[in-house]
């Protein structure tokens, strides 16, 4: 499966959904008789339409997550799965239980190798926190025992699992996401083989649940920017940097990073493979990875689960170079913004042309825009993106003196206060001597805050160590802007003269 095709939604599943979710069970649960009857998961719809996920791609249900209500204290004791199934095999759902219980997760065998069902599993978390319900409990099939059920008891194969000496498919994945075993379950599914009939008992505690009230409250809508503060070094393969790309996206999605930022020009020390006292040729052999870069980006943004910006990479469309930032989404779409502002460096040694057009982007952590190291120097692009609801601007930027970067760095921190939004700097640092243009870097990355009560006194929500690389995180309050813009000390959107100014776009033919 190729991640430029992917185009991945979260939604419940509706009683029209039933062929796919049959064609789909049918196909994953070959060894405890296929799927579960139209008249079953109608009525689970029905009773609890909020517990059903399916997870599509372009319109294809390639994951599901069903799920029920149930009382706490009968469920997180000794039960079989017969417990949760009624007349006809209805699975019961108690209106008044103040726990979930996770029923199936099942994810395409061609989609397996994404993470997929990880986000089955932060939806049903989602849930839970949301209807302040007290834990999520499961009974979890042990599918490998039968492999070792003549040496090691039940307990035995539950220890070597979770101390990792044992891989079980699903135990070991549940255990990844945060559920704890309770006890084991003896005849929980007699008709498991694979298991010889036994399971978990699992459970997720929801730390939020205040069993004092029922009543569901706004959720604070946080955010969380990681950015790579990123060194610049000599490789020796595209391979090579790639894995560098990688390892910095593995460590920001292990911290539930909602976003991952790279610098402009990150994979700039590829130019030293080739010669490199040629700049126009260099960096048009640096535009022939670009392509391959914005793929490998985008498979690495829908398994590891995170939003990721790209940095900047210089993009040829015929005789013309483009500095291009790509947005690529966790859902696997892809989105690109070109820098418009060429610096005379640029354009001198590299004859690197401007984009026509700023964007703004939704995603599912806010919207968003990207303009590239010097287009942040012209206040008129932040306006009109907050004209258009922009809530966290990006800059990935390049520069090579303190001065040029303290250009950028108060610029940024400008747009911030005036367009009453986030905004996220990420720069690079080290030596690069055998590039030419690029031999030395400085850099302090850093996330500004809007200039009021709710923000940091000093509207710096976070920074980084200047010219040393490293990673730096920032949670972010998306509610505390939309109260800011109605309520704050100052109104600088609200406020603005629009009868005597205004920026707009022109039409370009």
């Amino acid at each position: 499966m190729s991640p430029d095709e992917l185009h991945l939604q979260i939604r419940n599943l509706r009683l029209e959904d039933y062929p796919q979710l049959k064609e789909l069970m049918d196909a994953v649960y070959t060894d405890i008789g296929g799927a579960w009857s139209q008249f079953t998961i109608e009525k689970l719809i029905k009773d609890f339409t909020e517990g059903q996920f399916c997870l599509e791609d372009n319109g294809k249900i390639v994951g599901v997550a069903l799920t029920v209500k149930v009382a706490y204290n009968k469920f997180s004791n000794p039960h079989t799965y017969d417990d949760l199934i009624g007349h006809r095999e209805a699975i019961l759902n108690d209106k008044k239980g103040d726990a979930l219980y996770g029923l199936d997760v099942l994810i395409h065998p061609e989609y397996r190798g994404f993470r997929l069902g990880r986000r089955l599993y932060d939806a049903r978390k989602e849930l839970c926190r949301q209807a302040n319900l007290r834990a999520i409990l499961a009974g979890g099939r042990i599918v490998n025992y039968h492999k070792y059920f003549n040496e090691l008891t039940p307990s035995q194969y539950l220890d070597k699992v979770q101390r990792r000496e044992i891989y079980d498919p699903i135990l070991t994945f549940q255990l990844a996401n945060d559920f704890n075993v309770k006890r084991l379950l003896g005849k929980y599914l007699p008709e498991d083989e694979k298991s010889r009939g036994f399971a978990t008992l699992l459970e997720w505690n929801n730390f939020l649940y205040d069993p004092s009230t029922s009543i569901l409250t706004t959720r604070i809508q946080n955010v969380r920017v990681g950015a790579v503060q990123w060194q610049m070094r000599s490789v020796e393969s595209v391979d090579e940097l790639l894995q560098q790309v990688e390892y910095f996206v593995d460590a920001l999605s292990n911290y539930q990073s909602d976003f991952a930022v790279f610098p402009e020009f990150f994979n700039a020390p590829l130019m030293g493979l080739t010669d490199k006292s040629q700049q126009m040729s260099a960096i048009r052999f640096l535009a022939d990875y670009t392509e391959h870069f914005k793929r490998e980006m985008s498979q690495m943004a829908v398994s590891y689960n995170i939003n990721i910006i790209t940095g900047s990479m210089p993009l040829q469309e015929g005789d013309t170079i483009y500095n291009v930032s790509y947005l690529c989404r966790r859902d696997g779409s892809i989105e690109e913004q070109a820098k418009l502002h060429i610096t005379p460096h640029e354009k001198r040694d590299w004859v690197i042309s401007g984009g026509n057009d700023v964007k703004v982007f939704d995603t599912d952590a806010g919207r968003i825009g990207i303009l590239i190291c010097y287009d942040v120097e012209f206040p008129e692009l932040g306006r009109i993106m907050a004209e258009e609801g922009l809530e966290i601007l990006f800059v990935p930027f390049w520069t090579d003196t303190r001065n040029a970067y303290l250009r950028v760095r108060h610029c940024a921190q400008a747009r911030a206060v005036e367009n009453e939004c986030y905004v996220v700097i990420c720069g690079s640092v080290g030596n690069l001597p055998e590039v030419e243009s690029l031999d030395v870097q400085y850099a302090q990355s850093a996330v500004f805050s809007p200039s009021d009560f709710a923000f940091p006194h000093d509207a710096i929500m976070s920074e980084t160590t200047p010219n040393t690389e490293m990673l730096m995180f920032s949670d972010l309050n998306l509610d505390e802007l939309r109260y800011l813009h109605h309520e704050g000390s100052v109104t600088n959107i609200q406020d603005r003269r629009t009868d005597i100014y205004e920026v707009s776009r022109k039409n370009r033919s």
